[in-house]
């Protein structure tokens, strides 16, 4: 069994110990998970060493991370001939200190992820000029797949109804924080040559192109056969196939990986709340004009 899997196994198994309301905790006002990364995590990964060299993956929580997780370690292991697929999942604020010691002492480049917000990603990121890849997906299919995650997972907060969760979201009041607050943080960054912001939508629509362009960003030089190849193997449901390691976790974090799917979900009334709140913060920046909402979500 991978590390991955032991880890979200145990981490699985501690959570029936865990009362509802002690899953959550507040960490400078915003909520985290308190069994996948607790207080003392976050606290440790703030003196988180990086290297120029690392590979960062960033992402608000259910925009393609696991998605793009699988498309990085196998440009990696095509382009670098290291073979990451049994290592842990490489969020950052997850990691131990027996985790912590394994990245450390792991040889460059080391495969690095966060779903942080992009001011409390520790600052060695920054100073050293790492490469961040951010992901973002139209906040009203994250916001049905964030629900479906939270109520099918364990370590989370059970029996939360959509009218509820669909107001926390809308208020920030969720794990990770406020979409737009992610959202407007990277609009800050876009000028940033060692940032590159792709879009869920955009990767759905033609994963060739974006696996190009991620590789390419990288310093990852691929083969037109090998794009093609890991483009096959990258689709959603090749993903969620090879997830079948995890058990019941693999439905989880795979579910449906549909552009749309919240039309199955909003009311009209919630549907024109969300466009307001996107009008209110989105409309007019670069970021709001590359997720495209007009198209995805009206």
């Amino acid at each position: 069994m991978s590390d991955s899997v032991v880890t979200l196994v145990s981490k699985t198994e501690m959570a029936k110990n865990v009362s509802e309301e002690d899953k959550l905790y507040r960490y400078k006002g915003v909520l985290y998970p308190h069994i996948m990364c607790p207080e003392d995590h976050l606290k440790r990964m703030e003196s988180f060493q990086a290297r120029e060299d690392d590979i960062v993956l960033v992402a608000y929580p259910k925009c393609g991370f696991n998605w793009m997780v699988g498309v990085l370690r196998k440009i990696i292991a095509a382009t670098k001939g290291m073979n990451l697929e049994s290592k842990m999942p490489p969020l950052i604020e997850f990691f131990g200190p027996d985790a912590l010691k394994i990245v450390e002492d792991a040889p460059s480049p080391r495969f690095l992820g966060t779903h942080m917000h992009p001011d409390n990603i520790p600052s060695s990121f920054y100073a050293k000029k790492t490469k961040m890849m951010v992901i973002f997906r139209n906040p009203k299919d994250t916001l049905v797949s964030y629900y479906h995650f939270f109520r099918n997972n364990p370590v989370l907060p059970s029996g939360q109804s959509w009218e509820t969760f669909y107001s926390n979201f809308m208020s920030g009041d969720v794990p990770w924080g406020s979409y737009f607050d992610h959202v407007l943080a990277w609009e800050k960054r876009l000028d940033d040559p060692n940032v590159m912001v792709v879009t869920y939508e955009e990767l759905k629509q033609d994963l060739s192109k974006g696996i190009r362009l991620i590789s390419t960003f990288f310093g990852c030089s691929l083969t037109e056969a090998q794009v093609q190849q890991i483009t096959e193997e990258s689709s959603f449901k090749a993903m969620k196939q090879s997830s079948s390691g995890l058990h019941s976790l693999g439905d989880v974090v795979f579910r449906k990986g549909e552009v749309g799917d919240w039309r199955n979900h909003f009311t009209a009334e919630q549907s024109q709340k969300m466009d307001d709140a996107f009008n209110k913060h989105l409309a007019g920046t670069r970021l709001g004009a590359k997720l495209n909402y007009q198209q995805h979500c009206q």
